[in-house]
């Protein structure tokens, strides 16, 4: 595929699905502690077998909740996470997922004093360390250290570019290159998160890759 044409995948790409599941959820992110915790417990809802909107609905319900510090999401009650995660559609999971969060939640406050920059600081900006260690939150294992990760580079710089397995699998799915940098070239200078989570999008979802090649000759 001549450079050109894929500039253009790249622009209908973003056009389509350039958007973070943290702005989906409505997370206002920022490297301060609350914004990061709620990413935390996005990614934690993200990591199951359920579909991507439920998760985010679910990561909503918590918040409207007031459930969006370790400190409140700690002191609500297990049946409190469960009916919110209910009332997103977050149903066959609900219950372990309830009980992750409240020992998740214990763990970010004991551990991290509830601030996960304590938890970057700690990595020294490695980035195996930091996945070590976001997976020794309950219910966050590989894929969601990345989908934490690969969000989290928005405010936090030193993370980026951060293109996981499933970002990838989208660029390869469109034809595009597979290196941070050649991808980046691509974009006019796109958020690396944004250009992450419009490939992961695709990757999710049989029909997009067509889409958007029709898109990019229209």
């Amino acid at each position: 595929m001549a450079a050109t044409t894929r500039r253009e995948v790249m622009r209908a790409l973003l056009d389509a699905y350039g958007r973070t599941y943290a702005a989906e959820a409505r997370i206002p992110l920022k490297d301060t502690p609350q914004p990061l915790y709620r990413l935390l417990v996005l990614a934690c809802l993200l990591s199951a077998r359920i579909r991507a909107d439920i998760a985010v609905a679910a990561a909503q319900e918590l918040a409207a909740a007031g459930m969006r510090d370790p400190r409140r999401m700690a002191e609500a009650t297990w049946q409190q996470r469960v009916d919110a995660l209910g009332r997103a559609g977050y149903r066959r999971y609900d219950e372990r997922t309830a009980t992750q969060l409240g020992d998740g939640a214990t763990l970010a406050a004991e551990r991290y004093g509830g601030d996960l920059r304590t938890l970057r600081d700690q990595a020294d900006g490695v980035i195996a360390s930091l996945q070590r260690l976001l997976q020794e939150f309950p219910g966050v294992g590989p894929a969601g250290a990345d989908i934490f990760l690969r969000e989290a580079q928005a405010v936090w710089p030193g993370v980026a570019p951060y293109f996981d397995a499933k970002a990838l699998q989208g660029a390869r799915a469109l034809d595009l290159p597979t290196a941070p940098a050649a991808l980046l070239r691509l974009t006019d200078g796109a958020e690396p998160a944004v250009v992450a989570a419009a490939l992961v999008r695709v990757a999710l979802d049989k029909k997009a890759p067509q889409a958007v090649r029709e898109a990019a000759r229209a």
